[in-house]
């Protein structure tokens, strides 16, 4: 995240509390189509998917602005960003303010936010065992929920 005094541009939904400082962004109308789409679901979604989304709520946002505004928001920290498990950029508004981690579901897509002290403590360490400063660090799980796992054991997946 890039350091300033500048105001970042605040979402719907979000208070100028959960805004990083950093470049300061212009509101547009492709800007707030976005961030109320990301407001509207539960789940990470691509890009593509959420361009798709705003194509047929017939909100004209081209693919490349799609791109830019999802990571201005992620850069801002407005929603986090993964990679799915086909190395795909997916994208959701996150409950969590504060560093998490997540479980994801390989077949439905369901993300769970989890803290995770014991991986906080191993990180740190393992970073100043090897004299390294300034260490971020990211955790995805991914597994099957408990309704794919149901479904998986009675053979409809």
């Amino acid at each position: 995240m890039p350091p300033g005094p500048k105001a970042a541009t605040q979402a719907p939904g979000n208070t100028a509390s959960d805004a990083k400082p950093g470049r300061e962004q212009r509101v547009t109308k492709q800007r707030l189509a976005v961030s109320a789409a990301l407001d509207e679901l539960d789940d990470f979604v691509s890009t593509q998917e959420l361009y798709r989304l705003l194509q047929n709520q017939g909100i004209s946002v081209s693919l490349a602005t799609a791109y830019r505004i999802l990571q201005s928001l992620a850069d801002e920290g407005l929603v986090d960003v993964l990679r799915n498990a086909d190395g795909e950029a997916v994208y959701r508004r996150c409950a969590v303010t504060g560093h998490h981690h997540h479980l994801l579901c390989r077949n439905c897509g369901k993300a769970v936010e989890v803290e995770a002290p014991a991986v906080e403590t191993w990180a740190a360490r393992t970073a100043a065992e090897h004299g390294y400063t300034e260490v971020a660090h990211t955790v995805e799980i991914f597994g099957l929920c408990p309704e794919c796992t149901a479904r998986k054991a009675a053979g409809e997946l």
